[in-house]
């Protein structure tokens, strides 16, 4: 197969994963439900699940089922955080993945609700890893220990000190000057954390010990890193119809990019500077997955 192929075949896998995790849309609160499915359904690569399942594949990780949960969950976190941002409070955007945003389509307080509805229920969601333990086997004990260390990580770059630290830097200096060293700290939080959760948590419940763990998170951050400064770029040079949403969104909002502080060919620069450093962090790693190469090369290097 090529790699559009294997990479549409996990697409498919993902979200036959996530569907299972899925809320029934019935009961006095349904249409909260189908916010929240509208919104986790719109499309998208589901890279941050497919990150964190082919590093735990990397490590060669045995128990895949305590997995998926986590998978689901961490696309929940994602998507819950794109219905917030779409919000006319943040970006005021009408489009997302080529269709309308989920306030557009369901009402703004019914889009604040399905995000929170959609970050709780990722953590419950999590929380179901410790079901799929063997209680009768060997090593459990110490799948039990992976799974809380996996929960913490999760809690922690979805949190202040990860995402969240990262969107307030955001709002805080929309319209104000910028430095470099403050745009690469909200990138690698508002951004970058969530990839370090990713593959750290595939990582940890694979089994890996600490430093490789630690050389991971170095991946990641990267990896994270040079995906905005990528998606700067492609705020101007792309189109509408490409990438799914409205271009030169970011200068509408007054918001500091790379581009903006900088030009183009250094913003590029950076982005082969920040990637190679990620490739031989990657290459000092005992174990190889040629997938999981290649979609890296391919997020960074990506049209959309």
């Amino acid at each position: 197969m090529s790699f559009e192929q294997e990479q549409t075949k996990r697409q498919t896998e993902i979200n036959e994963i996530i569907q299972r995790y899925l809320p029934k849309e019935e009961g006095h609160y349904k249409t909260l439900m189908e916010a929240m499915n509208y919104s986790i359904r719109a499309g998208g690569k589901r890279i941050r699940p497919m990150l964190m399942l082919e590093t735990f594949r990397l490590f060669n990780g045995k128990y895949i089922d305590i997995l998926h949960p986590f998978m689901t969950a961490i696309e929940m976190i994602h998507t819950y955080s794109l219905v917030h941002d779409d919000l006319p409070a943040l970006d005021n955007d009408e489009y997302r993945r080529g269709r309308k945003t989920t306030h557009i389509e369901f009402g703004e307080a019914m889009a604040i609700l399905a995000g929170d509805g959609l970050l709780t229920l990722a953590f419950e969601t999590a929380a179901g890893a410790y079901d799929k333990v063997d209680v009768k086997a060997l090593d459990a004990p110490n799948i039990y220990r992976r799974i809380m260390r996996a929960y913490k990580v999760l809690s922690m770059k979805a949190g202040i000190h990860g995402m969240i630290g990262g969107q307030v830097i955001d709002i805080e200096f929309v319209g104000k000057s910028q430095t470099k060293d403050r745009l690469d700290m909200m990138y690698l939080l508002k951004t970058g954390a969530l990839f370090e959760a990713s593959m750290m948590i595939g990582a940890i419940l694979a089994g890996a010990n600490d430093e490789e763990v630690s050389i991971t998170q170095s991946i990641a951050g990267d990896i994270g890193l040079a995906f905005q400064i990528k998606d700067d770029i492609l705020d101007v040079t792309s189109s509408d119809a490409i990438i799914g949403k409205p271009v030169h969104s970011d200068e509408k909002n007054d918001k500091p990019t790379y581009v903006a502080i900088m030009d183009l060919a250094r913003a590029k620069e950076e982005v082969s500077y920040v990637t190679d450093r990620a490739r031989k962090a990657y290459e000092s790693l005992p174990y190889k997955n040629e997938f999981l190469r290649e979609l890296i090369i391919k997020l960074i290097n990506r049209d959309k």
